[in-house]
This record gives C-alpha cells, structure tokens and sequence, in this order.
C-alpha cells in the first residue's frame, strides 16, 4: 500500500495518536478542544495525502526542497498557515509546532511501516535518517530561538536603562520650572502636561526593565517587610482616580490583612489591574482584599463587554493584547506589559493570578500567601 493511501486508510488511528501527543504537549491553559485537536490533523494529513498523489516534476520537487515553492491556492500552504496562527493564539512556541510535526511524521512512519511485509534496507535507512533530521531540526530552532530571543531582550534591556537618566533629567526640569511664579498659566498648563506625558513614559521603561530581566533569568527582586493590605488597596485606588478622574472604584477590606510581602510591588500590581480595567471596562471597579488563615486574596472587578476567549489563553504573555474589547479611555499608551508584570510579581511573592470574564463582568485574582518565603 502506498503511503498516501495508508494515511487515507488509517487516517483516525492517526488523527487518534496526534491529539494524544498534541494534549500531553499542550500548553497550560489552553483552550484548544479535542475536536480544534483532531481537525488540525486531520486537515493536515489529508493535505499531505492529497499533495503525494499530484505528479511532480523535477523542477518542482528541487524548489520544494529549497523552500522556494508557495502555493496557497492549493490549500497546502493554507492549512500550514492556520495550524500556526492558532498555535501562536494559544500560546506554543515555535519548539512546540516543531515538536508536533516529530511526532506526527514519526508516527505516520512507524504505523506505515508495520503494515509492509518486508521493508528492504534502504528504506528503514531513509526513516533512520528522518529521525535524525527531525532531531537536530528541533534542536537548532530551539537554539536560534533561543539566542534571537536573548539579543532582543539584551537590546530593549540596555535601551530602556539608558532612557531613563534622560527622561530623568526632563522630569526634574519640568519640576523646577513649575515652580517659576513668573510662568503664565498657559506655560504651567503646557509644563504639567509635559510632565505627565514624562512620569507615564517612566512607568512603561520600568516596566520594561522588568520585563527585560525576567526574560534574561533574573528572579523579580522583591523586599519584604511588614505591611498593611488596606492601605496598599487605598494608595492604589487613590493613584489611579487621580490620572482617570471619572473611575468609580470601590474598596472592600475583610478578614485580616497585615502580612509581609513588597509593598511597592503589589501596589504597582493593583495599579496595573486597575488601569487594565479602566480601559477596557465600564461603569464601577471593585477592589476586594480578604485575608483568611495564612493566605491573602485580591479580587479586582469590573463591568463591561468580556474578554474574547480567543484572547484568554494569551492573556498574560508580555507584548500582547486582546483586540476587539471596547475602551472608554482612547488609545492605551501601554506596551502590553501590564498583566505580565502582575503575574512576575505575584510569582515573586509565591503566588499565581488568575482571570475570568463573563457577559457583563470580568475579575482578576491574586492569591498570595501573607508571610512568603523569600528567595522563590
């Protein structure tokens, strides 16, 4: 039997072995189905199937092996296409599509193969050499992308630390000038607004230090002393009704709330949950501190359209976004970093953040231990 009409033959023991591996791989977290599962394979093989019955000249078969040949036409290039934009929107990596396609040529190899009443020696040669083209395949995409990643986050490492001692310089200037009583009130209005625009700029550098140094390896670095949860909550709150002066955010404090964990951090936490909801939410935000036993819990709330679920399990990945929510505060000036530096910092403090969104209402919470151990 030929290979093309083996795969057609066996097509859902395939598709059967395929979404077993593509589970045990599968991101945490992910919202592929079994079915989402099953039909990307399915689609797949099918493809294949379809394209090792079409006659190939010898022209066509070198371009192929060159990478040189596209045709979307065909729905060969097609399927490819969608199988990696729903892998990205789910969050694999490049390493986990490559380590797909191992496992399903192997496996499609190694079924045909049983079914064969004697395979000359040559051939089982050619599924050696196969296996080991996948191998070190894997192995130098997962390096490349290793070294790519580490350059660029070196490049926005360096460029956001030199940024800062001039934006510091700007900030300072601008906070002498204020004081100038000889200023009109246009120069003040015109300063102020200047010093603004500085003070957010330093927010998203900061923000990208943090980022930068997760990315490298280095741990968060948190400081841990006593602290009040109630005040952190209110400070937080205050922070942002004064840069979104028509928020409605509401403070709930219950149960006991002294424990030892880095205040600026977690207040830099519910700041960034907070303008994630002033932005895209609407009408009022809860904030809800309830301390039970030796745990914390934080619940930041608010009304509006829910989070698309396409958008879910990348939620907290650095550099994204969900699109198609409705905003109420214009254009965000934010890098896409502000749900990832939650989830580091409540790593940091031992714990995890979680979300949900429903029709009309989407909560974040963070459940953090009151005394975390340090060095984590």
């Amino acid at each position: 039997m030929s290979l093309s009409d083996f795969i057609e033959a066996n097509l859902s023991g395939l598709v059967d072995e395929w979404a077993e591996y593509a589970r045990a791989i599968s991101m945490k977290g992910s919202h592929l189905t079994e079915t989402q599962l099953r039909n990307s394979a399915r689609d797949i093989l099918i493809r294949i199937a379809v394209d090792m019955r079409e006659p190939q000249t010898a022209e066509q078969q070198h371009a192929r092996s060159r990478g040189d040949e596209h045709d979307l036409s065909s729905g060969f290039d097609r399927v490819a296409h969608e199988h990696a934009d729903d892998r990205l929107a789910q969050g694999y990596g490049i390493n986990d599509v490559v380590a797909e396609y191992r496992a399903l040529r192997a496996s499609v190899l190694r079924q045909w193969h049983q079914t064969l009443p004697e395979v000359a020696p040559a051939a089982q040669e050619m599924i050696r050499f196969n296996e080991a083209i996948d191998h070190m395949l894997a192995e130098s995409v997962r390096q490349y992308a290793q070294r790519t990643e580490r350059i660029r986050d070196l490049f926005a490492g360096v460029l956001a630390h030199d940024l800062r001692s001039p934006l510091g310089a700007i900030l300072n200037s601008a906070e002498v000038v204020l004081h100038d009583d000889g200023l009109s009130s246009s120069s003040v209005r015109a300063v102020a607004i200047a010093q603004r625009g500085a003070v957010r700029m330093k927010q998203m550098i900061d923000d990208l230090l943090v980022f930068t140094r997760t990315r490298l390896g280095d741990t968060l670095p948190v400081d841990f002393t006593p602290q009040n949860i109630g005040r952190i909550c209110n400070d937080a709150a205050d922070e942002v009704r004064a840069s979104y002066p028509d928020a409605c955010i509401d403070v709930h404090l219950t149960g006991e709330l002294a424990g030892k964990w880095d205040g600026a951090r977690i207040g830099q936490l519910l700041v960034n949950l907070l303008v994630n909801a002033v932005q895209h939410g609407s009408g009022n935000i809860s904030v809800d501190a309830i301390g039970h036993g030796e745990q914390l819990t934080l619940v930041v709330s608010n009304e509006g359209s829910p989070i698309p679920a396409a958008a879910m399990p990348t939620l907290f990945d650095p550099l994204t976004r969900a699109s198609g929510t409705r905003r109420r505060s214009g254009p965000s000036s934010s890098m896409g970093l502000g749900l990832y530096i939650c989830r580091c910092i409540a790593g940091a403090h031992n714990g995890t953040i979680q979300a949900e969104s429903t029709e009309g209402r989407t909560s974040f919470t963070v459940k953090l231990p009151r005394f975390p151990s340090a060095g984590r």
